[in-house]
C-alpha cells in the first residue's frame, strides 16, 4: 500500500476536474479525497496498492477533461490513512497558486446531442453547457468561477438542474456553474430594431427566415453581438457594407459544418483541426475559385474568414437556413466596441440592422471573436480573444515587479503581469478611438483587482502620440508606479522571444510604422537583440524614404507611392505613375523639400507596390492595400529580381526602377516575386549578424510569400514565429513585459 498526496494546477477549475478524479478514483479502486485549494489547484490524496495507483495516473494523464489543462503537477509520498473510500471535499482556502480564469468555449458534441433529441428535456434549449463546454469568461464577475460571481446567479436552478448540479456521478454536470434548461435558464426574444417584440413560439426560426428574406439582423452571442445576413445575395452584402460603413473589409462567415464551409473554400486538415476546436476561432481559408458566396462579402482577396458555431443558439439558428451558412460580423458601427447590450444595439446599431434576436443572459465581458491563418504551414494568430483569453501566457524568467503593459496603438491588447504569467487582455481594438481606450483601462483594472494587484512598473510604446501611452502615465500616477518605456519594433522581437524563452536572438521586425529611436518612422528593420532588449542595436532596415503628411500616407497609397518614386524620378514624370491630382502633387513636393522624417516602413513599401500594380488606391481598413497585394500573387510566378543590400539598407526602391524598366505586365508574378524577394533580403541581412535563432514578428510577418521567402533562404538557421499571441500589434504587451522579466 502507497500513499500521495497531487498538487495540480493550472485550468482545473470550473472544467469537471473534480468529478473526473472521484471517477477514475472509484475506477482505479483507490481510496482519499479530492478539493479544490483557494487558488487555481486541486489537491487530491490517493491510498491504494501500486497496481491501482499506476492505473490512476494512467487515468489522469490519458482521459483528462477536454477543456482542463494540466501545468504543473506535484507528487508527494505520504503516510498511509486509515481511509477506504473517495470523497470529494469542501474547497479550501489556502492559495498557493492564483486561479486562472477559464476562457469560453464552444458547445460540446453531448450537449449538441441533447438539443437536437426530441426526447431529451433540453430540446432546441440554446443554452444548454456542461462542465466541458459553454461560456466562462464573457460571464463573469469575479473569480472563483462559481455561479453566483457569474451572470447565471440571476437563473437559479430548478430542482432537475440542482440534482445534476450536486450528484457526483454526473460526469458532466456536477458543480457545472453555466448549467440550466428551458425551465430555469435564459430566454430568447426576437424583436424589431425599435424593441417592439415579435410573439412568436420559435424565435430562432423566425429569425432564420427574415435572414433569408434578406433581412439584416443583430444576434446577441455569448460576448458581444453579431450582424448576420445572407452571404449569396449581392444586394443585401452591398446594403450591409453601406448601412455599416465598412466600404470593403471583409465579413466572416458562420457555418454549420466543415463540409458546409468546404463548398466555399480549400480546408487543410491543420485547418479543419483549428476549425472544430473547442476555441472555435475564425480561420482564413483560401477561396475555391467558383464559390457562390457574394464576392462583396471579401473583395479582391483570395482568403474568407470562416467559423462553426460555437453555441447552441447558432447551431439552431444555421441549421434553420437552407444552405446553413451566415455572415456573422462583428455588431458594431465601424471603429467602435463590439455591442454588449440591446440598448447599445438600439441606439448605435439603428439604420444598420433590421431585427435583433437577444437573450435574458447579461454578457458581463465583451471578447471579440478570435481569427487565425496559416501561413507558410504556420499557425499565426490575427487576433486573440474568445476562447484564448485571458488564458495566461507563462514566461520563463519570473518578473521581480507587478506589471501593466498597456501595448500599442492599433489591434490592442493589454497585460497584467506578475511572477511568470502575463495575463493578456481579450482584443481591445484601435485605442486612438475613445470608447476603445476606456475598455483596455477597464480590463487591465478588472485583472488587477481580480488577483489582487497592485502594479509597480507600467510599461507602454515610446511612441508619445499614442493615447496607450497616455494611459499608461495616468495609471503610474494613479499607482504610483514606475513608467517604463520601450520600442515599439524591439517589443515585437521581445514578444517573439517570450513565445521561446529566449534570451537573446536576431529579429527581423515587419510592420506599418512605429516610433523610431533617431526620431524616424521604423518598420523594416533587423535588429540584434541581447539580454532581454536591455542591449540591442539596428543593424539593417529597408532604405529611407520621405514621410511627409502623417497618417494620411496609410489612407491613401497613391502619396507613398509618389515619395518612393521622388528619390529616383523628377516630380513631372511621377505624375504618370500615381493617382494623385496636381494640387495634391504639388503640396507633396512642397512639403518633400522641406521634410524631416523618413520611414524604413514595410507596410508603406507594400502598399506603394499596390497602387503602381493598380491593386488598391484607398485604405478603407487597417493593411488593405498590402492584404490585396498578398491576394494579387496567388497564381504568380518567381521573376529575376534581386533587392540590393547597400552598407545597411536593403533598397525598396530598386523595385519600383525594377517593374517600371520592366513594363507592368505579369502584375501576379511581380507582386508574388516583391514580396518573395522582400522576405529573402530581410533574411539575408540577418544572415549576416551570424544568428544561432532568427524571430520574426510584426504585422507583416504574417505574409505567406515573404515567410516563404525567408524560411526558404535561411541556409539552416530556424526562423522562428509566433503561435501563442499575434505577431502584430496584439501582441506587443506581451514582449513589453518580457523586457523587465530581469533586473534591469
Amino acid at each position: 500500500m502507497k500513499a500521495y498526496r497531487i498538487l495540480i494546477s493550472g485550468i482545473v477549475q470550473g472544467v469537471g476536474f473534480r468529478p473526473f478524479i472521484y471517477r477514475i478514483a472509484v475506477k482505479s479502486n483507490v481510496y482519499g479525497y479530492v478539493k479544490n485549494l483557494g487558488g487555481s489547484e486541486v489537491e487530491v490524496k490517493i491510498i491504494g496498492r501500486e497496481e491501482n495507483i499506476s492505473k490512476f495516473f494512467s487515468l489522469l494523464f490519458s482521459k483528462i477533461p477536454p477543456p482542463a489543462k494540466i501545468e504543473k503537477i506535484l507528487i508527494e509520498e505520504e503516510n498511509i490513512q486509515d481511509i477506504h473510500e473517495f470523497k470529494i471535499l469542501p474547497s479550501g482556502n489556502v492559495v498557493n497558486e492564483p486561479s486562472q480564469i477559464p476562457p469560453d468555449l464552444s458547445i460540446c458534441d453531448d450537449c449538441l446531442r441533447e438539443i437536437l433529441n426530441p426526447k431529451d428535456r433540453r430540446y432546441k434549449y440554446p443554452f444548454n453547457s456542461c462542465a466541458y463546454c459553454g461560456p466562462r469568461y464573457s460571464m463573469l464577475y469575479k473569480i472563483p468561477y462559481d455561479r453566483e460571481n457569474t451572470a447565471m446567479r440571476d437563473f437559479p436552478l430548478c430542482d432537475k438542474c440542482k440534482a445534476e448540479y450536486e450528484d457526483p456521478e454526473n460526469e458532466r454536470r456536477f458543480d457545472a456553474q453555466g448549467i440550466s434548461c428551458p425551465i430555469c435558464g435564459p430566454k430568447v426574444f426576437l424583436s424589431t430594431i425599435d424593441g417592439e417584440i415579435i410573439q412568436d413560439k420559435d424565435p430562432i426560426a423566425t429569425a432564420a427566415k427574415l435572414i433569408e428574406e434578406g433581412y439584416i439582423l443583430a444576434i446577441k452571442g455569448i460576448g458581444g453581438f453579431h450582424i448576420a445576413a445572407n452571404p449569396f445575395d449581392d444586394d443585401v452584402v452591398i446594403k450591409l457594407r453601406e448601412r455599416k460603413n465598412r466600404p470593403q473589409q471583409p465579413f466572416a462567415l458562420m457555418a454549420l459544418s466543415v463540409d458546409v464551409i468546404k463548398k466555399y473554400a480549400e480546408v487543410s486538415q491543420l485547418e479543419e483541426e483549428l476549425l472544430k476546436s473547442l476555441e472555435r476561432p475564425i480561420v482564413l481559408l483560401k477561396k475555391k475559385e467558383y464559390s457562390e458566396i457574394s464576392k462583396y462579402v471579401s473583395p479582391y482577396l483570395d482568403r474568407e474568414g470562416f467559423f462553426l458555431y460555437y453555441t447552441g443558439l447558432h447551431y439552431l439558428l444555421l441549421d434553420n437556413l437552407k444552405e446553413k451558412i451566415s455572415i456573422m460580423t462583428s455588431g458594431n458601427k465601424h471603429a467602435l466596441p463590439m455591442c454588449t447590450d440591446e440598448e447599445c444595439v438600439k441606439t448605435k446599431l439603428k439604420g444598420v440592422v433590421d431585427y435583433v434576436l437577444y437573450h435574458n443572459r447579461k454578457i458581463v465581458n465583451r471578447v471579440d471573436d478570435s481569427v487565425i491563418r496559416i501561413s507558410a504551414g504556420r499557425i499565426m494568430f490575427l487576433r486573440r480573444s474568445r476562447g484564448y483569453a485571458p488564458t495566461w501566457i507563462r514566461i520563463k524568467k519570473k518578473l521581480r515587479k507587478v506589471a501593466v503593459a498597456v501595448g500599442a496603438e492599433l489591434q490592442n491588447v493589454g497585460a497584467v503581469a506578475f511572477d511568470d504569467k502575463v495575463i493578456l487582455t481579450q482584443y481591445i481594438g484601435d485605442t486612438d478611438e475613445l470608447n476603445t481606450l476606456e475598455d483596455l483601462e477597464k480590463y487591465i483594472k478588472f485583472f488587477l483587482n481580480t488577483y489582487h494587484l497592485t502594479p509597480q512598473v507600467i510599461i507602454a510604446d515610446k511612441n508619445p502620440a499614442y493615447q496607450s501611452t497616455r494611459l499608461a502615465s495616468k495609471l503610474s500616477e494613479e499607482y504610483s508606479a514606475e513608467l517604463v518605456q520601450v520600442q515599439h519594433h524591439l517589443a515585437h522581437g521581445l514578444s517573439a522571444m517570450a513565445e521561446y524563452g529566449l534570451q537573446e536572438a536576431v529579429g527581423i521586425i515587419i510592420d506599418g510604422i512605429g516610433y523610431g529611436d533617431d526620431g524616424n518612422g521604423w518598420g523594416g528593420e533587423v535588429i540584434n537583440i541581447k539580454d532581454h532588449g536591455e542591449k540591442y542595436s539596428r543593424e539593417y532596415h529597408l532604405k529611407y524614404v520621405p514621410y511627409t503628411g502623417g497618417d494620411i500616407n496609410s489612407l491613401k497609397p497613391d502619396r507613398m507611392l509618389a515619395l518612393f518614386l521622388s528619390t529616383f524620378m523628377d516630380w513631372n514624370e511621377i505624375r504618370n505613375y500615381v493617382k494623385l491630382n496636381d494640387m495634391e502633387l504639388k503640396v507633396l513636393e512642397y512639403q518633400t523639400r522641406k521634410n524631416r522624417l523618413f520611414t524604413s516602413s514595410t507596410g508603406r513599401f507594400l502598399d506603394s507596390v499596390s497602387a503602381l500594380l493598380d491593386i488598391c488606391h484607398y485604405r478603407t481598413y487597417e493593411g488593405e492595400p498590402a492584404i490585396k497585394l498578398e491576394a494579387f500573387a496567388r497564381n504568380g510566378k518567381l521573376l529575376d529580381f534581386e533587392f540590393p543590400i547597400i552598407n545597411n539598407e536593403i533598397d525598396t526602391t530598386s523595385a519600383f526602377k525594377w517593374i517600371i524598366e520592366n513594363g507592368i505586365q505579369d502584375k501576379p508574378s511581380i507582386a508574388y516575386t516583391i514580396q518573395y524577394k522582400l522576405g529573402k533580403a530581410l533574411v539575408q541581412a540577418a544572415l549576416k549578424l551570424n544568428p544561432e535563432k532568427i524571430v520574426v514578428s510584426g504585422g507583416a510577418s504574417v505574409n505567406e510569400y515573404i515567410l516563404k521567402g525567408m524560411i526558404e533562404n535561411s541556409e539552416g538557421v530556424e526562423i522562428l514565429t509566433q503561435s501563442k499571441v499575434p505577431p502584430g500589434d496584439g501582441g506587443i504587451a506581451l514582449g513589453q513585459v518580457y523586457y523587465i522579466s530581469e533586473e534591469k
